[in-house]
């Protein structure tokens, strides 16, 4: 009996300590399972700009979700197929210039559409098309406008603040309402309400906070109960309906034949490899001044109204000069060399990727615009 007193006497207070312990084990899971799924749900969604399920500061993520508390039914399109599926008479089409919102059948899709159109920021062909009633003005101030016009949504509004933004004018004899000095556009044709505006900062979760900008976005954005909101983040090019491969039409002989030739050639590669002799220098016939050359490409590039070749070109060629100067290297990604050249130069981000990375020019006169604005910020660059 006393040798197995001191047993029943440990047993308890062990198994007392390890229920205690149990239930403090169990307190640390679920504190931390609390304070991950908190952390899950509040973080940043990223996405690109004018993204309306984006929470980053060119998102509109805020914007939608201020929207849908109004009653407002906004549809978030990822594809051009969803446009045309959700639209209707009854409906505003917002459709935010992005980098993958180009191209003429789309444009076309897009023109073909029932319902009002807010355009956000368009640029080139996509406010030829889809307002064919405006041309591009002289750029505004920054800071903050005040309406000066007869429309109800920019006077409810007030002063809002636009950074560098576009202006409009009026083709012809059009009837077009001009607001903020230009920079807000509307007209009615053939039933359709056609609205342009010429910055997207105002719409973006990092200026709804500025003046009247929130006031703006909702009054414009929020004028009917069904809105799709359309701010392509991938290329819209068409797909083959098809599901099977190039390589399944090639038969199997060709196949063989291919594989056999380039056998032959990598034989006859080494064969005739082992007799090469040393390099021999050779002189040039024809030395050809570096500016003739340029001038032949460039008078080339006019023949065959390769804007869009010409644009490249110079892009490719300030990159390569710039590159250095911030410290980046060729491989860099365009958003590391918008953010680097931005804050050495204190110049608007979207404009500085406008410049280097945004679409051809659409004329002669925008291809000779797009060059002077890249000798400028490369000249701002080497001076700073």
């Amino acid at each position: 009996m006393t040798a197995s007193s001191p047993s029943t006497a440990v047993g308890p207070g062990l198994a007392s300590r390890w229920r205690g312990l149990r239930w403090v084990l169990l307190a640390v899971v679920v504190v931390v399972a609390v304070a991950t799924l908190s952390a899950w749900l509040t973080a940043p969604r990223p996405g690109g700009p004018l993204d309306p399920a984006s929470t980053a500061s060119d998102g509109t993520h805020a914007l939608v979700t201020l929207l849908r508390e109004q009653g407002v039914t906004v549809i978030e399109a990822g594809d051009i197929e969803t446009v045309e599926r959700e639209a209707r008479p009854d409906t505003l089409l917002v459709a935010a210039q992005t980098y993958d919102l180009y191209g003429d059948d789309l444009m076309r899709r897009l023109a073909d559409l029932p319902g009002d159109l807010l355009l956000v920021d368009p640029l080139g062909t996509t406010r030829e098309v889809l307002a064919p009633r405006l041309r591009r003005g002289d750029p505004t101030d920054y800071g903050g406008i005040d309406p000066g016009c007869d429309l109800r949504e920019a006077n409810r509004a007030g002063t809002v603040r636009f950074d560098g933004a576009d202006s409009y004018e009026a083709v012809g004899d059009a009837p077009v309402t001009l607001c903020y000095d230009g920079v807000l556009a509307r007209y009615t044709e053939d039933g359709r309400t056609v609205t342009a505006v010429g910055n997207a900062h105002f719409l973006m979760n990092e200026g709804l906070l500025q003046e009247g900008n929130a006031a703006l976005a909702m009054n414009l954005a929020g004028n009917r109960p069904r809105v799709i909101w359309y701010a392509p983040q991938h290329s819209q090019g068409g797909e083959t309906g098809g599901g099977g491969r190039i390589g399944d039409l090639i038969p199997t002989q060709v196949k063989w034949l291919v594989w056999q030739l380039i056998l032959t050639v990598a034989l006859l590669a080494v064969w005739k490899g082992r007799r090469i002799g040393p390099l021999v220098a050779e002189r040039m016939p024809v030395v050809v001044r570096a500016s003739e050359t340029v001038e032949g490409r460039g008078r080339m590039y006019r023949s065959r109204r390769a804007r869009d070749r010409a644009a490249d070109a110079l892009r490719t060629s300030t990159l390569q000069r710039m590159l250095p100067r911030i410290g980046l290297g060729p491989a860099a990604p365009p958003t590391a060399v918008v953010e680097a050249v931005a804050q050495r130069c204190g110049l608007d981000p979207r404009s500085v990727a406008h410049t280097l990375y945004g679409q051809p020019p659409a004329t002669d006169a925008d291809l000779v615009s797009l060059a002077h604005s890249l000798d400028d910020i490369e000249r701002q660059v080497a001076s700073s």
